[in-house]
């Protein structure tokens, strides 16, 4: 029972799980104002041929992988099983690394908002909404939302955290 006294101070650990609230919340504001404002297919331009504020619905995984597939409900309920299971390996890690804020610690709860904030729709509406649409002269990127832009920074900062020098090395 030696893990039971090497839990963290609830302080660090509550403004990391705060972090993942937070992106939860904005992910959850903003595809609830672009369902009610935006119809599907619709798009309202923000930045002239670069940024649009879309509507659309993305039924697979990132950049609508599996979509197309002849078991939606095999692919819906992979998806929903597999995140689900990654983010509680995140929710342990972060229990166990949670008495520090980290580079590591606030990459892991962005990941862990996004994840949570996507499986969200796919347990409630079948599909994960996708709104934001970015331009870059011929290129078109796959659209986005804000839980997949936490996903992406979270595991970027993991990236750099990693390639940074190991600070305790010996002398």
């Amino acid at each position: 029972m030696s893990w039971l006294t090497n839990w963290p101070r609830p302080r660090r650990l509550f403004w990391l799980l705060l972090i993942s609230a937070l992106v939860i919340i904005a992910d959850r504001g903003t595809k609830t104002w672009v369902s009610l404002h935006i119809p599907l297919g619709g798009a309202i331009p923000v930045i002239p041929r670069f940024l649009r504020i879309t509507h659309w619905t993305n039924e697979g995984a990132a950049f609508s992988l599996f979509a197309d597939t002849a078991s939606p409900h095999v692919v819906r309920w992979a998806l929903v099983a597999f995140t689900m299971a990654a983010a509680f390996v995140i929710l342990i890690v972060l229990v166990r690394l949670g008495d520090h804020l980290t580079l590591t610690t606030i990459a892991l709860a962005l990941i862990l908002g996004g994840a949570l904030g996507n499986v969200h729709d796919r347990i409630v509406y079948g599909s994960v909404i996708d709104f934001i649409e970015v331009h870059i002269f011929a290129y078109h990127w796959p659209d986005f939302n804000v839980a997949d832009s936490s996903v992406v920074t979270g595991a970027c900062l993991l990236l750099l955290d990693s390639m940074r020098p190991n600070r305790k090395a010996p002398r």
